[in-house]
């Protein structure tokens, strides 16, 4: 069960970043003078929604490790 959970992180943590990729692609597509503070915006967003991945993905293999 724990598998599960992991992966259901890392899944939504994929469509997540996919999503942040094309609202800052939008965004710098209509008004590229900002693109410099979208894209840094957008890759510490990127990085803060991984970081919880990866710790959902670790408890989750934690769980499934311990018979949970």
């Amino acid at each position: 069960m724990g598998a599960i959970g992991a992966g259901l992180a890392v899944l939504g943590a994929g469509i997540g970043i996919g999503l942040i990729g094309k609202g800052a692609t939008e965004s710098i597509a209509r008004q590229p003078e900002a693109g410099n503070k979208i894209q840094t915006a957008m890759i510490v967003t990127a990085a803060l929604i991984e970081g919880v991945a990866l710790f959902a993905a670790v408890i989750g293999f934690l769980a499934t490790n311990a018979g949970i």
